[in-house]
């Protein structure tokens, strides 16, 4: 696990860096592929989710009114519809608690997490739940190994998920990336 200036890398690939609401609930003993592909169809429709929501709306907000009945229709009902996801997520999550959270490093081959923030045992198997957007209740379920402790961090590789999944993982790392550097540049 590297920090090479700007970029931050797990297993020697990018990988998105961030505090979030994390738990890891270890697992009695080794686990086969089975066990972490059954996450992959709820982990795939929350990546989405998290894509479109870091989608820049198509509808400007802040430009004036064209005069077009329909641009004004489509922005009534971006409104409408913003509106009802927001009343939705508050429901869903009002009473769930999540957890601490924890400066994780993760990308689709594994994660790095903050060694001091749970109980890891070398060579152990666990769940590791990550809540991306506090606008999306349910977190990013991925089983992992542990396959090393360093004075700070705990090294956790998954074991594989979905194509599409890992494919959506390393985007959202990406896109998190791209949008960090080009505030940075912005700044100097």
């Amino acid at each position: 696990m590297a920090d090479e200036g700007d970029t931050t890398l797990v297993f020697e690939e990018l990988a998105y860096e961030e505090v979030l609401p994390v738990a890891w609930a270890p697992f009695a003993g080794p686990v086969d592929d089975h066990e972490a592909r059954r996450y992959d169809d709820s982990n795939h429709r929350l990546l989405l989710a998290c894509a479109a929501l870091d989608e820049q709306p198509v509808l400007p907000r802040d430009k004036p009114d064209d005069g077009s009945p329909v641009m004004a229709e489509l922005a009534r009902l971006d409104s409408r519809l913003t509106l009802v996801l927001d009343l939705l997520i508050h429901l869903a999550s009002r009473d769930q608690r999540r957890p601490d959270p924890v400066r994780v490093r993760f990308n689709s081959i594994g994660a790095a997490v903050a060694l001091d923030s749970f109980q890891f045992e070398m060579g152990g198997y666990g769940r590791l739940d990550i809540f991306l957007r506090s606008a999306l209740p349910q977190p990013l379920t991925l089983v992992a190994r542990v396959v090393g402790l360093e004075k700070t961090q705990a090294k956790l590789r998954f074991l594989p998920v979905a194509a599409p999944v890992g494919d959506l993982i390393d985007k959202f790392a990406f896109r998190t990336h791209r949008r960090h550097v080009a505030v940075s540049r912005r700044v100097r």
